[in-house]
C-alpha cells in the first residue's frame, strides 16, 4: 500500500520532487522532458505515462494555447488549399472556354476560305506565313540594340518576301502561264520572268547582303550577324512547310485539307482526352501532355482520318487539280482513288449483317497512313517547339489568338505533317510517267510561236512515216 501510494502521481511526496526538480528558467519543452526523464527515470513523470496532466496552471495554459494554434494554422491551410483548387478548377474551365470558343472562330473562318478556293486558300497560307515571321523575329529582337539600329528590322523582311518570291515563282509558275496564255503580249512578259525568276532573287538576295554589310556597326557586330543567322533559320523553318502545304493545295484541297484536319483533331482530342483523363505525364520538355491523352488521340485521329477521306471525297471541287489561277469552281473526272470500290462480307459474317458488302474509296486507305502519322510522328514537331520555348523562357510564341498563343504555336505541328503529305503525295499516288497533258503544257511554256510550227511540222512527218510504214 505504501509503495502504490508513493507511486501515485499525485501525490504530495512526488509532487514536491517534482517540484523541486523543474528549473526555473524558461525551456523547451523537449528539454525540461529530457531533463525530467534523466534525473527520475522510474517516476512516472511524462504526459505519456498514466495519461498524465500538468499540474501547474500556467503549463496547462500554455498547453490549450499552443493547440489551438496548431488547430487554426491547420484549418487555415486547409481553407487556403481548397480556395486554391477551387480557383485552379475555375481557372481551368474559363481557359478550356476561351479555347474552345477561338477553335470554332478559327475553324469557321477556314471553311469559308476553303469554300472561295485555291487561291483564297494559298492567300491564307501567306497570311500565316507572316505572322509566323513576326512572331520569331520578335523573339531575338533587343530594344536597345535596335534602337542604335534605325531601320534594321526593313532588312529581316526584305530578305523574307525575297524568299517568298523564289519559293512560290517556282511553284505556281505553270499554273501562272495556263492563266494568262490567252493574251499574246503578258503570256510573253510573264514568260519572261518565269524564265528570269531565278537571276531577279539572286540579285534581290545580293541586295540585301549588301544592304546588311553597309549597316554594321562597331559593338554590334555580334548582334547584328546573330541576327542574320536568326533570320535565315526562320526563312528556312517558314519556307520549307508553307511551300510544301501550297503544292499540296494545288494538287487538290483533298490534300491541303485532310492533313490539316488531322493534326487539328489530333491537337483537340489530345487536350480533351488529357483534360479528363490525364495522369501520366508523357515528356518532361510540355509537362501538360500526358499518356491518356497520347494514347485517346491517336486512336481518334486514326478513326477520324478514315471518316473524312470517305466525307471529303464526296465532292469534286475538293479532289480536282487546279491547272490555272482562277477562283472558278472547278469539274473533273474523279481519279480512281475517289471512285468507290465495292468488298463483298465472308460468308461466314453475311448472315448475322444486314449489309452484305462495304463501299469504300481506295483514298481512304491512304488516310489511314495520314492518320497514323499525324498521330505519332507529327506530335513531336510540338514537342520541339515547346523545347524551342524553353529555351527562350516564354511561354507562348505570341498572343494573336486567345487561348491558343500565336500561329507558330498552332502551326508546329502542321509543318511536319505538310512535308510528310507532300512527299507522300509524290511517291504513292501522282502518277510520275509524262502524259500528253504535261508535254504540252512544257512545250507552250517554253517555245516560242515558230518553235511550236515547227515542232508541228516535224511531228506530222513523224507520224506520216509511221502510217506508210504501217501499210
Amino acid at each position: 500500500m505504501a509503495m502504490e501510494k508513493d507511486l501515485n502521481p499525485n501525490s504530495p511526496r512526488i509532487r514536491k520532487l517534482r517540484d523541486n526538480s523543474y528549473p526555473t528558467t524558461p525551456t523547451s519543452r523537449m528539454s525540461s522532458n529530457n531533463q525530467r526523464d534523466n534525473h527520475y527515470p522510474n517516476i512516472p513523470n511524462s504526459p505519456r505515462d498514466y495519461n498524465y496532466t500538468p499540474s501547474s496552471p500556467t503549463a496547462r495554459i500554455r498547453h490549450r494555447r499552443r493547440s489551438s494554434e496548431n488547430l487554426a494554422e491547420v484549418n487555415r491551410s486547409n481553407v487556403s488549399r481548397v480556395s486554391n483548387l477551387l480557383l485552379g478548377d475555375k481557372n481551368k474551365y474559363r481557359s478550356m472556354w476561351i479555347r474552345t470558343c477561338s477553335s470554332l472562330w478559327m475553324l469557321g473562318g477556314v471553311v469559308f476560305i476553303i469554300y472561295m478556293g485555291h487561291l483564297y486558300i494559298w492567300a491564307m497560307v501567306v497570311v500565316i506565313q507572316i505572322f509566323m515571321a513576326k512572331e520569331l523575329f520578335f523573339l531575338r529582337r533587343r530594344a536597345h540594340e535596335e534602337r542604335r539600329l534605325p531601320g534594321f528590322w526593313l532588312l529581316n523582311w526584305h530578305f523574307f518576301f525575297t524568299a517568298m518570291l523564289f519559293v512560290y515563282g517556282r511553284i505556281i509558275q505553270q499554273q501562272l502561264v495556263n492563266t494568262v496564255s490567252s493574251d499574246r503580249f503578258i503570256y510573253k512578259l510573264v514568260s519572261g520572268l518565269i524564265k528570269y525568276q531565278m537571276v531577279i532573287c539572286y540579285f534581290l538576295y545580293i541586295a540585301g547582303l549588301i544592304w546588311f554589310i553597309l549597316t554594321l556597326k562597331n559593338k554590334m557586330y555580334k548582334y547584328q550577324f546573330g541576327q542574320y543567322a536568326w533570320t535565315h533559320m526562320i526563312l528556312i523553318v517558314v519556307f520549307t512547310q508553307s511551300s510544301f502545304t501550297v503544292a499540296n493545295i494545288f494538287e487538290g484541297i483533298f490534300w491541303f485539307l485532310l492533313p490539316a484536319a488531322l493534326i487539328a483533331m489530333n491537337d483537340v482530342a489530345a487536350y480533351f482526352f488529357g483534360f479528363y483523363f490525364g495522369k501520366t505525364p508523357l515528356i518532361k520538355l510540355s509537362p501538360k501532355k500526358t499518356w491518356e491523352g497520347f494514347i485517346g488521340a491517336s486512336v481518334a485521329t486514326i478513326i477520324s482520318a478514315f471518316i473524312f477521306a470517305n466525307v471529303l471525297g464526296q465532292f469534286q471541287w475538293l479532289t480536282c487539280p487546279r491547272k490555272d489561277l482562277s477562283t472558278g469552281w472547278l469539274h473533273c473526272d474523279p481519279g480512281p482513288l475517289f471512285r468507290p470500290e465495292y468488298y463483298p462480307l465472308p460468308s461466314w459474317i453475311a448472315p448475322f449483317s444486314p449489309w452484305k458488302g462495304i463501299s469504300t474509296l481506295p483514298v481512304q486507305w491512304h488516310a489511314f497512313s495520314l492518320g497514323l502519322f499525324a498521330s505519332i510522328m507529327a506530335p513531336f514537331g510540338g514537342f520541339f517547339a515547346s523545347g524551342f520555348k524553353r529555351a527562350f523562357k516564354i511561354k507562348d510564341f505570341g498572343d494573336s489568338i486567345p487561348g491558343h498563343g500565336g500561329f507558330t504555336d498552332r502551326m508546329d505541328c502542321q509543318m511536319v505533317m505538310a512535308v510528310f503529305a507532300y512527299i507522300y503525295i509524290q511517291s504513292f499516288i501522282v502518277n510520275q510517267d509524262y502524259s500528253v497533258e504535261m508535254i504540252l503544257d512544257q512545250i507552250s511554256r517554253s517555245l516560242g510561236h515558230e518553235e511550236q510550227k515547227m515542232l508541228y511540222v516535224k511531228l506530222g512527218d513523224i507520224l506520216q512515216h509511221k502510217l506508210q510504214g504501217r501499210f
